[in-house]
């Protein structure tokens, strides 16, 4: 991984632990693929992309996030769920790190 994005991950732990989440994981990886932040609110397991830009020259760090991902982050959470035989609720986060500014979109996508 990319300096910037572990420095933008360190971010988005700390945003989240100041707003309340338990962070259950970092960097999960499996077959699949990888989850940069698996974290607890409420009972609810939320699976977090994130994505760092420096500048927003070529588009905002959420903007990044297709559909390809998408389907790549719900394997992996779906993977994360049984391994740990968790039934809680869940959600998929992105939170966007751009320059100095972060956007936390909650439900980013629906499964």
């Amino acid at each position: 991984m990319f300096k910037l994005g572990k420095v933008g991950e360190k971010k988005a732990v700390k945003y989240l632990i100041s707003k309340g989440y338990e962070i259950i994981e970092k960097n999960y990886r499996c077959k699949f693929g990888e989850i940069d932040i698996i974290a607890r609110k409420d009972d609810v397991i939320v699976f977090v992309e994130v994505k760092t830009r420096k500048d927003n020259k070529f588009g905002y760090g959420f903007e990044a996030v297709d559909r390809k991902k998408i389907n790549k982050i719900i394997k992996v959470a779906k993977r994360f769920l049984i391994s740990r035989n968790i039934e809680n609720p869940c959600r998929f986060d992105v939170i966007s790190i751009d320059a100095d500014t972060i956007t936390h979109i909650e439900n980013a996508f629906l499964v």
